[in-house]
């Protein structure tokens, strides 16, 4: 992912931010030919860093040809809004400000206990805001196994982290100013969110 200086940022604790709040991403490898798939992903906190999960279906032909050591991309896109020129003191070209990570990293695939324990995380993460929770523990171990069987889950080691936080750095107070307030009048979910991210920053 190609980011001026400017719009770098090193943050991990935006990056496991922008990931848990946007966890449904692409997973892309290059394996006998250029595959993407949108998947289900968590984080997982280490003592020297951290590494990603998620699963596919086993139909999936990236399930099928993916392999330990194997190198993915994750792909993850926060927050994003378009940004009009009309919106600036002098002419200049409209852009788009957004909040996205990228990881590289390779490929350890799972083993039955360990796709279990992904899916009860899993489940247990997005059901647990229901009124009537449906967890893993619920529907019955046999059940379970027998479901995970058309399941194909990974584990994804980092080896290269990017970070991007492009909001409108680069321009003077005036410009900055106008811009906040013409997202703030968007009724666009991603352009209030991306009015007040630039609010926290200057």
């Amino acid at each position: 992912m190609f980011m001026p200086k400017i719009y770098k940022s090193e943050d991990l604790s935006l990056m496991k931010k922008i990931i848990s709040e946007n966890a449904f991403a692409l997973l892309i490898s290059n394996k006998e030919k250029l595959l993407a798939t949108h998947s289900m992903f968590l984080l997982n906190e280490i003592n020297d860093g951290f590494y990603l999960e998620t699963h596919l279906s086993k139909a999936n032909f990236q399930a099928k040809v993916l392999k330990d050591g194997d190198e993915v991309l994750c792909d993850f896109l926060g927050a994003h809004s378009y940004i009009s020129s009309s919106w600036y003191e002098k002419t200049n070209v409209s852009t788009w400000n957004y909040e996205a990570v990228q990881i590289r990293g390779k490929v350890k695939l799972m083993n039955d206990d360990e796709l279990y324990e992904h899916l009860k995380k899993l489940t247990f993460k997005y059901e647990n805001a229901q009124k009537c929770p449906m967890f893993v523990e619920k529907m019955g171990d046999e059940f379970v196994r027998k479901e995970m069987k058309g399941a194909f889950g990974i584990n994804i080691y980092p080896s290269e982290i990017f970070i991007a936080n492009k909001l409108s750095q680069n321009r003077n107070d005036a410009d900055f100013e106008n811009i906040i307030l013409n997202l703030g009048a968007s009724n666009d979910e991603n352009s209030i969110k991306i009015a007040e991210k630039m609010k926290s920053i200057r």
